[in-house]
């Protein structure tokens, strides 16, 4: 029986016939690939995603013709016989050109391809084919009639290599070669027009150039009412993508609102269509582009005004001219200076110099409690005779206004916005704004919802945890600029590098450490202190790891999460005392923990050698036990947290700085900001908070313009322990800040079981 009479018997088998007509039409259609068997034959497979080995057994069959030794070039998957293959055999992926012509003396001019590829055209170089036939379907037919030869193109061919296609056949495994005598060179970027209409939009067209240089409207009309991907263009050639055809077509695209051309002028990148292209801006926009873009700088002819009593520093007088250019075009601004540089007289001599321009419009600043007692001193000292109230209080009233400065809080701003936001003011100023760090919050929505002529923002701090409190910071000084939050994490939280030059202009930041702005600041020490757990502390420890990570391995979501936040608030307490772990009453303290004794260590020879101290840590318990220590040790101490009253604050400032209490404990979220203690040289970070940044601030308290000493940062770390792991994670993490100008403990919870094991584990140290 021949070979056609068997499968005419089993195309009508009741049980076969499915399966073969089946597999008759998976060899039709060309889904088969070469492949090695288990025993090292050639055979064909059925390029399926399902197993059947009767397919397979057809799939092997039918190619094996008596031409297919000719057509492969060889034995192998063509002779009757299976043949003996090497190990490895189709292991290796062959690297194919497709090498691309045009018949320009044709009539009518002709595309054409031919395959290049290494050696003899065989079953792997058909694989190869094969295997990048999705990436450019017109490769099959190099597979079907043609063979290795020549392929006519049709212009929808080559509308598929003019898009996407070469970089999906690079991928592939296919590099596309490009016809030498036509030219490929045409390109778009979008164009945002000079001035604004109505002051609240900017035209968006599409500007096409060829080798750089743009074409005249007539020549856009030539692209537009082309047919074919082949255009006769300033004597040459060109290859012209359809989607140039296209932009060429329809070239006007929608207006963008104002703030947003500014952001895309800046970038260089608009969005069209959900897609970021190439855009630069002309005229008028162009000219403000290059006015604002390098913040540092200006020509503004401003001096300190006359009513400022004090001498502003060359860094002070460059940031009072941009914050009054940026005011004055009705943008906002941060101003993000380290802590200590003086941000408070550089906005006093602002509303000085806008009085002028603004008389009897009052500033408003909003700041923490405890900088309301700061900001009234310093504006009557450097700004005499200028009216300044406290909004704070029962008694607050904005009755008889006229100029000056109104200081309100946080706090009073989100019971009292409504008040605030009928008054009529020249200024506003967010004083430590990263208190405003999360947009959804009623303080931050409070914030947003009292108008003024301009805003300015305070912080040392402009990212502390991750770029979304930059946004939540830059979209209160000038909305819109960043665009939706949800687009901007999208956009930018991938590459933070890329956003520095749309912030920039909007971000004036100096540290103590650039060049020419402290020189008169001594230098600071910064040293890791590695102490060892006690073996009370250690059996704790481990104790804890293994009770809670069991908990965590068999639980999941927000319980999940919870449990790892509670393993480590418990680890950082045992690394700080196994009291303030345990919450004993009264309990013996000496002995018990490592820290505590390099601290009393430290103390001991700050103290001798007659110096003062700041001691950091985010725990007001342990604050609590601390101060306990040291009073049982008869060492003069006070401690300042959170619920510390704003004028015992100022007295335990005044008390610190005339030296009668030489030792300061300080709870790290409530005296992190705001606090002028130039007395201390030593600053002594007790246990690690998850942000470098807030970290710094603390240490600015003591470091800053003032301070004639030099100073030493010590921050105490437990060998061993998940505070080891986290030194260097804080490290890491300081870059996220310097790439634009982290993500805090709740990252941590997101870490696989094997990740919290390895970053949790009590190592031994010798």
């Amino acid at each position: 029986m021949s070979t056609t009479d068997r499968l005419a018997a089993l195309l009508g088998d009741e049980h076969w016939g499915p399966r073969t007509r089946r597999a008759l039409r998976l060899v039709a259609d060309g889904r088969i690939a070469p492949a090695i068997s288990p025993g090292g034959y050639d055979m064909w497979r059925v390029d399926s995603d399902e197993t059947d080995a009767f397919a397979d057994a057809v799939a092997d069959t039918l190619p094996r013709t008596p031409a297919a030794p000719h057509v492969l070039g060889g034995q192998a998957f063509a002779a009757w016989e299976p043949q003996r293959m090497p190990r490895g055999a189709l292991d290796a992926t062959v690297r194919l050109a497709l090498r691309l012509t045009v018949d320009l003396a044709a009539p009518v001019p002709e595309f054409r391809a031919t395959l290049q590829f290494p050696g003899d055209w065989n079953a792997a170089t058909m694989l190869a084919v094969r295997r990048a036939t999705p990436a450019w379907p017109t490769l099959e037919r190099f597979l079907d009639d043609t063979g290795p030869g020549e392929l006519v193109l049709t212009d929808h061919d080559m509308a598929d290599l003019l898009g996407g296609a070469p970089q999906r056949l690079a991928e592939a495994g296919v590099d596309v070669l490009w016809p030498a005598d036509v030219a490929r060179s045409l390109a778009a970027h979008a164009v945002i027009g000079g001035s604004p209409h109505h002051g609240t939009e900017f035209d968006l067209s599409w500007q096409l150039t060829l080798a750089g240089q743009a074409l005249s409207d007539a020549e856009l009309d030539l692209l537009a009412q082309a047919h074919r991907p082949l255009v006769r263009l300033r004597g040459q050639w060109l290859l012209v993508d359809p989607a140039l055809a296209h932009k060429a077509r329809e070239r006007d695209l929608k207006p963008l609102p104002a703030v947003e051309a500014l952001g895309a002028a800046l970038t260089g990148s608009a969005e069209v269509d959900g897609d970021h292209v190439p855009a630069v801006a002309t005229g008028w926009l162009e000219t403000l582009r290059q006015r604002i873009a390098d913040p540092d700088s200006g020509t503004e002819d401003i001096t300190a005004p006359a009513g400022l009593a004090a001498t502003l520093r060359d860094y002070q007088l460059r940031g009072l001219r941009w914050l009054d250019r940026m005011t004055s075009l009705g943008l906002g601004g941060c101003l993000a200076d380290d802590m200590g540089l003086g941000k408070t007289i550089t906005l006093i001599a602002l509303h000085l110099h806008r009085a002028t321009e603004h008389p009897g419009k009052p500033t408003l600043v909003v700041c923490p409690a405890s900088l309301l007692g700061n900001w009234e001193r310093e504006i009557t000292r450097f700004a005499p005779g200028t009216p300044v109230r406290r909004f704070h209080g029962t008694t607050r009233s904005l009755d008889n206004l006229h100029g000056g400065f109104v200081l309100t809080t946080y706090g009073t701003m989100r019971v009292d916005a409504a008040t605030l936001a009928g008054q009529d003011w020249g200024l506003l100023v967010a004083d430590e704004a990263q208190h405003v760090k999360n947009p959804a919050s009623g303080t931050a929505q409070a914030l947003r919802r009292i108008p003024s002529t301009a805003r300015v923002a305070l912080t040392g701090t402009p990212v502390e945890n991750n770029l979304s409190e930059l946004w939540a910071i830059l979209d209160w000084t000038t909305p819109g600029l960043l665009g939706p939050l949800t687009a901007f994490r999208e956009r930018w939280d991938g590459s933070p590098a890329g956003l520095a030059p749309l912030v920039r202009p909007f971000l004036l930041r100096r540290r103590k450490s650039d060049p020419g702005i402290a020189p008169e600041l001594p230098p600071k020490t910064e040293t890791d202190q590695p102490v060892a757990l006690t073996r009370e502390q250690a059996g704790l420890y481990q104790a804890l790891v293994d009770e809670v990570m069991a908990e965590i391995t068999a639980s999941s979501g927000i319980a999940r999460r919870g449990l790892i936040m509670k393993l480590l608030t418990g680890l950082k307490q045992i690394c700080n005392h196994p009291a303030h772990f345990t919450g004993e009453a009264k309990p013996a303290l000496r002995g018990r923990s490592g820290k505590l004794e390099l601290l009393d260590e430290l103390l001991g020879t700050i103290l001798a050698e007659d110096g003062s101290v700041l001691v950091f840590t985010q725990y007001v318990t342990m604050a609590r036990l601390l101060e306990r220590h040291l009073r049982d040790r008869g060492v003069t101490t006070q401690l300042l947290h959170g619920g510390t009253p704003v004028g015992q604050r100022e007295d335990m400032v005044r008390r610190f700085q005339d030296g009668e209490a030489p030792v300061f404990l300080l709870s790290l979220k409530a005296a992190g900001t705001g606090l002028n203690l130039t007395r201390a040289d030593h600053v002594v970070h007790y246990d690690r908070w998850w942000n470098p940044a807030v970290e710094d601030q603390a240490t600015d308290r003591a470091y800053r313009i003032g301070q004639t000493r030099p100073v030493q940062v010590h921050r105490l770390i437990t060998e061993g322990t998940l505070e080891d792991r986290i030194a260097q994670m804080l490290r890491d993490k300081k870059k996220l800040a310097d790439a634009v100008l982290g993500t805090g403990e709740t990252a941590l919870t997101e870490l696989t079981d094997a990740e919290l094991a390895d970053l949790i584990e009590l190592r031994p140290t010798w």
